[in-house]
């Protein structure tokens, strides 16, 4: 197992990793070529968990596994979405006011609100997919949602020297990025078939409208627009498989 793989598992999951020797930046770079894989192992877990809950309520089950999803991930990605959602309101189009927010620890209404929706979003989807059959979009959504990661790291400016992302974005072999989207890309219709193909759509027009809306406000990404991106990726996937299960 790689050094590369297991900071990323590390970095991204509660899962317990020998920490060894500090990692160095070029690690770090290539440990986010494995972002997707620990979101496609996230998802096999809760593809499992999907099964053992089958006969049980379809609101329980669906409350449980976005619970573990939740506990897995340590709530990395839902912090990053709050912080970016109070900044993104308070900053009121000021890139210096947009950054300063989201340096404060606290989480402010705005924030709270949102995280709010994101969760209900995805509970109401898992619920309706429940229904049907979920494993298909259990195991793309966070994979794709940190195939987001992958992609803006790969694509976008980091705009915070020192942030947690930095040296991921400055060490990041961009060709093997490339190579690693598109192999996330081919596993949406071998996993979901042309549905899967048309919420991989969905998810890379959502992905690019939130990368416009980085440059134009800050410049670039940030640590918190990064969960954030991830977050509602997860919930775009979610949300595009579940409307014709309902």
């Amino acid at each position: 197992m790689s050094r590369a793989f297991l900071l990323a598992l590390q970095f991204l999951t509660r899962v317990p990793v020998p920490a060894g020797a500090p990692p160095t930046p070029a690690e770090l770079g290539r440990s986010a070529l494995h972002y997707p894989l620990v979101g496609l192992l996230l998802g096999a877990v809760l593809a499992v968990l999907a099964r053992l809950l089958a006969g049980a309520d379809a609101g329980l089950a669906a409350a449980l596994t976005l619970a573990i999803w939740v506990l897995a991930t340590g709530a990395l990605h839902l912090d990053g979405l709050a912080d970016t959602a109070d900044a993104w309101v308070g900053g009121a189009g000021s890139r210096e006011r947009t950054l300063a927010i989201m340096r404060d620890p606290r989480c402010g209404p705005v924030g709270v609100v949102v995280l709010l929706l994101a969760l209900l979003l995805k509970w109401a989807a898992l619920h309706a997919l429940f229904a049907t059959t979920a494993t298909p979009w259990l195991l793309l959504a966070p994979m794709l949602g940190r195939a987001a990661l992958l992609a803006l790291l790969a694509g976008t400016p980091y705009v915070r020297p020192g942030g947690l992302g930095a040296a991921h974005a400055a060490h990041l072999p961009r060709r093997a990025a490339v190579a690693v989207l598109v192999a996330c890309a081919c596993a949406c219709p071998l996993l979901a078939g042309v549905h899967g193909l048309v919420v991989l759509a969905a998810a890379a027009a959502a992905l690019a409208w939130w990368r416009r809306a980085l440059r134009a406000r800050l410049g670039g990404t940030t640590g918190d627009t990064l969960g954030a991106a991830c977050e509602g990726v997860e919930a775009l996937v979610l949300v595009a498989a579940a409307l014709p299960a309902g």
